[in-house]
């Protein structure tokens, strides 16, 4: 009866591990289909449009974001009559326009630079960062010697127009800044932005492509007329950038130093893992700045931008007038921003 039984209990075994080597084999053998998402790319600020397009060369044509994400913030930096970013940027005190970029893929894998000078393309230097060397940040001349080493031409990126600007703030050469602040969406005569007139700002594109992956980046030349040497948030991964391709992708733009002290683009991604839509995670983001700093917040501009895994997207910021740019197969449009005040 016991030998009965033990054959009974082999035979049992035998098949159940046949039929796990079946069904094993069979996994192994099928292929794998990845869930495809449509592609979508979004920026902030209504110059978001024309990076978007470029952005869009690529992800309309099933090509990975962090190769979109590069291409489209490029156009800003190019562009001399932003003066927010690269090539035309506003200086700093002393008249030099300094540099901060960053980006970051769906692998986690991120690159910096920080107060790059003579460099247009300050994104394109990130990216080299990340892929050439073992570090994530290179700052100042280490970050120029590096670019130049990689071929990338010097250049003066003061142009005409900014040193003029740059001279006539050196006549009273106050140190106040303003709200940052690109937008054309509304009346300002009618409504104006408490702080003063336009003068600066950041671009942060985050994007996903065909596969379902999410990358991002974020470049700038910084506050204007900054003491020399200052740094925000756009080139600080977790700040200005975060991107986790589990859950979503997220920048910010406006007075980096708040931005920083909330960490506050790893802080949306995080609000979006417990299960807050990106406008939710936004508005919980800014109404952090407000718990931490009630009055200034009331005399600055801080807003976050967010794309979740699902491919929604959403917004908030501190002040009326952010602006952000969407591209899709579906739509292609420049959103205002809800905020808090005004």
């Amino acid at each position: 009866m016991s030998t009965r039984r033990k054959f009974l209990q082999a035979s049992v075994m035998s098949s159940a591990v046949a039929l796990a080597g079946k069904q094993v084999l069979a996994h192994a053998v099928t292929p794998f289909h990845p869930v495809i998402n449509n592609p979508i790319v979004v920026s902030t600020w209504d110059f978001g449009r024309a990076a978007n397009a470029a952005a869009w060369e690529i992800l309309g044509k099933g090509g990975r974001a962090l190769d979109a994400v590069e291409a489209g913030v490029r156009v800003p930096e190019a562009d001399p009559t932003n003066q927010s970013i690269g090539y035309g940027g506003l200086p700093d005190r002393d008249g030099r326009v300094t540099l901060d970029a960053c980006i970051m893929d769906e692998y986690y894998n991120c690159g910096s630079v920080m107060a790059l000078e003579h460099i247009i393309h300050a994104i394109s230097v990130a990216r080299l960062v990340m892929e050439k060397t073992p570090h994530i940040v290179l700052a100042g001349d280490g970050a120029l010697q590096f670019a130049l080493a990689n071929g990338f031409k010097k250049e003066n990126l003061l142009t005409p127009e900014s040193e003029k600007a740059w001279k006539a703030w050196l006549k009273e050469a106050k140190y106040e800044p303003e709200i940052n602040i690109e937008n054309r969406l509304y009346d300002k005569a009618k409504d104006p932005m408490p702080g003063g007139p336009d003068n600066h700002d950041t671009i942060g594109m985050v994007a996903m492509d065909a596969s379902g992956n999410l990358s991002g980046a974020c470049t700038t030349s910084g506050m204007a007329y900054k003491i020399h040497g200052r740094v925000g948030d756009s080139p600080i991964i977790g700040a200005g950038l975060y991107v986790d391709n589990e859950i979503g992708a997220v920048t910010s733009t406006g007075v980096g130093e708040e931005v920083i002290r909330i960490v506050g683009s790893h802080l949306v991604v995080e609000l979006m893992r417990q299960g807050h839509s990106p406008e939710a995670a936004c508005k919980e983001a800014v109404q952090r700045i407000i718990k931490r700093s009630p009055e200034k917040s009331k005399r600055i501009q801080v807003g976050f931008l967010a794309l979740n895994k699902k491919g929604q997207y959403g917004a908030y910021a501190l002040q009326k007038g952010f602006t952000y740019a969407v591209k899709s197969g579906k739509e292609e449009k420049v959103h205002a921003s809800k905020s808090m005040y005004r």
